[in-house]
């Protein structure tokens, strides 16, 4: 999973988002969750329980949503994504959000968890304003993690070798690898017509515990392996494992869950 690297424009955003339906059950299974502290705030923030999720991809955060007691419908570019989404108890509708159409429906919040980056940021914060209610909340978040220095500087070793011709993110602070995807988040929120409030950024810190085998189980799920040759990514997680084998094998990732957020202040009905 490594750090956040801007991707090119909608529509090739939508083509690449896609991809991922390749790997939805291990999606599922293997991605953290976020924040149970972030999903109550973004609850308490909201006018009300209607959530839409864009780039619910499973469910994954929905379902936290749920449990929170609202009621959320999701919105996801992929079909094999959202079917899974709504064997879980979702509601999903496949399209890309750009071209998604509320068809008169108001939400109390748009969310999107690890996904913003693949829409395109001002059109994608336009739809979100014409979506929402008066003071509805738009929330946008990413987990963002560093291993240890030592699983860090292991990782970063054997991409040099496997992946040679991919720039190593692992080099970079995790958090600053990811600050120009917040800044443009933030941007497009800025310039959605004047439709919302001066957005905010909310931090929030935790661990996981990785075993070896739930790492390499993660690692496939990921933008910049998924799309890997199957003799390369075959490559990339026995070389992982053998560095985490020789590094005790079980290891903690220290996470930070970034969510850039602001509320809907007047109609939107431009973008």
């Amino acid at each position: 999973m490594p750090p956040y690297q801007p991707k090119p424009e909608h529509p090739q955003l939508t083509a690449t988002a896609r991809s991922f339906g390749a790997e939805a059950t291990r999606y599922d299974r293997a991605r953290p969750r976020y924040p149970e502290a972030l999903v109550h705030r973004i609850v308490a923030t909201a006018p009300g329980p209607d959530i839409l999720d864009v780039g619910v991809g499973t469910g994954i955060v929905a379902r936290q949503f749920q449990a929170a007691g609202c009621r959320v419908l999701g919105v996801e570019v992929d079909d094999r994504m959202a079917e899974l989404a709504r064997r879980s108890g979702v509601e999903a509708e496949v399209a890309a959000f750009e071209e998604w159409d509320p068809a008169g429906r108001a939400f109390d919040a748009v969310v999107s968890a690890q996904a913003w980056h693949w829409v395109d940021a001002v059109a994608g914060a336009a739809k979100a304003a014409r979506s929402l209610r008066p003071g509805g909340q738009l929330a946008l978040f990413w987990n963002v993690f560093q291993p240890s220095p030592d699983v860090t500087g292991a990782f970063a070793e054997v991409h040099d070798r496997v992946l040679p011709d991919i720039p190593n993110l692992w080099t970079r602070p995790a958090l600053d690898s990811y600050a120009p995807l917040f800044a443009k988040a933030a941007d497009g929120i800025r310039q959605a017509g004047g439709a919302f409030g001066e957005p905010e950024e909310w931090r929030y810190e935790w661990e996981h515990p990785y075993t070896r085998d739930e790492w390499l189980d993660l690692l496939p799920t990921h933008g910049r392996t998924n799309g890997l040759p199957p003799a390369q990514l075959t490559e990339l997680l026995s070389a992982t494992g053998a560095a985490l084998d020789t590094l005790g094998g079980d290891f903690t990732v220290r996470y930070t869950t970034v969510a850039i957020t602001a509320s809907r202040t007047v109609d939107a009905t431009s973008g």
